[in-house]
């Protein structure tokens, strides 16, 4: 920075000064320096100079940031007193060199590795919910782009008719320079006479018509283990799209999606059952018919069981090769909707000769209302 000028200070202004603040600084010193103000002054012209100099920096951004980043590294190189800026920054040929120095690498003798996998198809799979918890095996059929065998998914005729990309030299990688207001900067990218793959071809393949690939059919058995949940999913590897120039094919990503079961829940590798229990056999006590996943067995509903109650019966949930569930029974005491002459008359002989005390929940119902009024409410 030729004689050491600080523009910020030219202008009277902090470093951190704002757009507006730049502005405003630049009018009122306008005004005070003008030329028409100060005939024959030349201490005023040349003032009136460094103003406009400072402004045109300090008021563009790009100018600005290159300014501020020599303020902060004298040492790489003077900017000639701006010039003007109309002549670009010849003082910052160090920058070409710095960005020269970091990219040597790639514009040398280098490559980048190029990705010739093919990509992943996902698919979605609708299942039973037993079919999902006992395991089965479904056949599916898609269509994917598959490596053309009669070139090898080169996409040259016979795999052998191209030759290599004279532009990259079969790298498919190019450096790319540009001069900059920071100086000059080097990129490397995708070849592009070749896209990126080293090779021209010089002859298609008549079969693929030069794509490598060809879109087929394909038919697959899958084996869907026991326990598989919803959104769980099956990855068959190399059943995905063809890869390009030869590369690996992606893969096949199979999405479940399990249909709800009219009497299971599910919960990981536990089932649920709402069990309905008839009021005598709940009263009494007695077996009832409960389903599991592979048939219906017979439970013994102990005597005096509420409705809401949970029994656990261990072993009878999903069976995986990476454990086995439990199946979980809640009661709901059902009594009849409808009765006859001879049956309501037996429940109303059976309900008086029971006392409350033999009801647990009317028992503290009761109790509680007592406490509440300071009286028995069951008594006249």
């Amino acid at each position: 920075m030729a004689e050491k000028k600080n523009y910020y200070e030219i202008l009277g202004v902090s470093k951190t000064a704002t757009e507006e603040e730049i502005k405003a600084a630049y009018k009122r010193l306008v005004k005070q320096y003008h030329p028409d103000l100060h005939p024959n002054d030349n201490l005023a012209a040349e003032k009136f100079k460094e103003i406009n100099e400072a402004n045109e920096v300090l008021s563009d951004k790009q100018k600005r940031a290159a300014y501020d980043y020599e303020l902060e590294h004298p040492g790489m190189g003077g900017m000639g007193g701006m010039g003007g800026m109309g002549g670009g920054f010849s003082g910052f040929g160090g920058f070409g060199d710095i960005f020269d120095s970091i990219f040597q690498g790639f514009g040398g003798s280098a490559s980048v590795q190029r990705d010739t996998s093919g990509e992943d198809i996902q698919i979605e799979m609708r299942l039973s919910f037993m079919d999902a918890a006992k395991g089965c095996s479904k056949e599916l059929s898609y269509y994917r782009n598959e490596s053309c065998s009669s070139c090898r998914g080169t996409g040259a005729k016979n795999g052998t008719a191209y030759k290599t990309c004279p532009k990259c030299g079969g790298k498919g990688q190019v450096r790319f320079t540009q001069d900059t207001m920071f100086g000059r900067t080097v990129r490397v990218g995708a070849c592009p006479d070749c896209g990126g793959r080293g090779k021209i071809v010089t002859e298609k393949c008549p079969d693929c018509k030069g794509k490598g690939s060809q879109r087929r059919e394909t038919k697959i058995t899958i084996n869907i283990p026991a326990g598989v949940d919803n959104n769980s999913y099956l990855k068959k590897r190399g059943y995905g799209q063809a890869g390009v120039d030869g590369g690996a094919p992606g893969d096949l990503i199979v999405v479940f999606r399990v249909e709800p079961h009219k009497l299971f829940q599910r919960k990981n590798l536990d089932l649920y059952l709402d069990l309905p229990v008839p009021y005598a056999t709940a009263a009494l006590g007695g077996t009832v018919k409960v389903p599991d996943i592979d048939d219906v067995f017979e439970y013994q509903i102990p005597e005096g069981t509420q409705s809401g109650s949970t029994f656990t019966v261990r072993g009878k949930g999903l069976r995986t090769k990476n454990g086995t569930g439990n199946l979980y029974l809640r009661v709901f005491v059902e009594v009849p909707a409808k009765l006859s002459r001879e049956q309501r008359r037996k429940i109303e002989e059976a309900g008086a000769a029971c006392d409350i005390r033999q009801y647990d929940k009317s028992k503290k119902y009761a109790d509680a209302l007592s406490a509440l009024y300071g009286k028995d409410p069951y008594k006249n």
